[in-house]
């Protein structure tokens, strides 16, 4: 199973949203979990992860992984060719590296990082940005390329996004 995370900010609370599907390039979910809490902290300039991993973890709890499968979260695994992470890879630290972790940020990152890859899907021009751990990112980059819908975001994961900003 692959489980998508995204996580939208209200003015007191923060709207996270898991979106479960059976393959990449599935065009439906089999399961959607939604949990709202409170936010706990403000938004960090370079420490994103402080204010949505927290949240992941939280709808993360009603979840059970299975080694097999595959947690996508919008923004990064990694950041830089120096070992800094981004959101994933603290989450992949967090679960001790047993679920391998997909990052797919609409935002390029400026740093170098050889595990970046770009997707380019549709007829858009802008790329996805993948990054991944546990897993080889260029196989993902393949599966991402791959995943359900003509444009440049999945069909999964735009619904993703529009559900966590209900």
């Amino acid at each position: 199973m692959i489980y998508a995370f995204d996580t939208y900010y209200y003015e007191d609370y923060a709207n996270t949203v898991c979106i479960a599907f059976e393959g990449w390039k599935s065009s439906r979910e089999v399961e959607i979990f939604t949990e709202q809490t409170p936010i706990t902290s403000e938004y960090e300039s370079g420490a994103f992860y402080k204010r949505e991993l927290p949240c992941i973890l939280s709808l993360l709890s009603k979840i059970v992984l299975k080694e097999e499968d595959i947690i996508i979260v919008d923004g990064y695994v990694t950041l830089d060719d120096e070992g800094k992470i981004g959101l994933g890879g603290h989450l992949y630290e967090v679960l001790q590296g047993k679920v391998p972790i997909v990052g797919v940020a609409k935002n390029e990152f400026t740093t170098p990082d050889s595990q970046r890859r770009s997707v380019f899907r549709g007829d858009s021009k802008v790329p996805l940005f993948v990054t991944a751990k546990g897993i080889d990112v260029d196989q993902i980059t393949l599966d991402v390329e791959q995943m359900h819908g003509p444009f440049r975001i999945p069909t999964l994961l735009k619904k993703l996004d529009q559900l966590s900003r209900e």
